[in-house]
């Protein structure tokens, strides 16, 4: 596991209305600040990554879909730099992750349906406080391809 990364079951509250998916609140030991909140979405087969932030700290939950997380540790001062951790999240597994800044991140979207991540980041998104790579860039030393072990 990388040093600073949280995986944290959450809570579904489900009744014959409909159901109601906790993410992050206040009184959390995982919540640092409020920045912004926003959703992602991807399509089957999708790719989006690699990117990190600089100061950002990122709190990931899947509420529709399922996607394969991978987190790359790139700090200098880590105890876990160069370590590649892969979740899988979503419907089936639905947590939350939460991600420090100076670790690159990516997700695919897996199984036959959109996927929607919501993300309550810490800062609001700024151009300059974000670093993307490729998908495939040599520098991650990850293959998006599905394993058959």
């Amino acid at each position: 596991m990388i040093e600073g990364v949280i995986i944290k079951q959450l809570d579904r509250v489900i009744d014959e209305r409909g159901s109601v998916l906790h993410m992050l609140k206040i009184t959390d030991s995982e919540f640092l600040k409020f920045g912004e909140i926003y959703f992602s979405t991807a399509y089957p087969g999708v790719i989006k990554g690699w990117h990190l932030h600089k100061q950002m700290t990122l709190n990931y939950a899947v509420i529709k879909g399922c996607i394969k997380l991978v987190l790359y540790d790139n700090r200098d001062d880590s105890p876990t730099k160069g370590i590649l951790q892969q979740v899988f999240m979503g419907e089936k597994n639905y947590c939350l992750v939460v991600i420090p800044p100076g670790v690159y991140n990516g997700y695919k979207c897996i199984g036959t349906e959109e996927a929607i991540v919501a993300n309550c980041a810490t800062h609001p998104h700024t151009s300059d406080e974000i670093v993307r790579l490729e998908p495939f860039s040599d520098k991650i030393p990850y293959n998006w391809d599905i394993k058959y072990e």
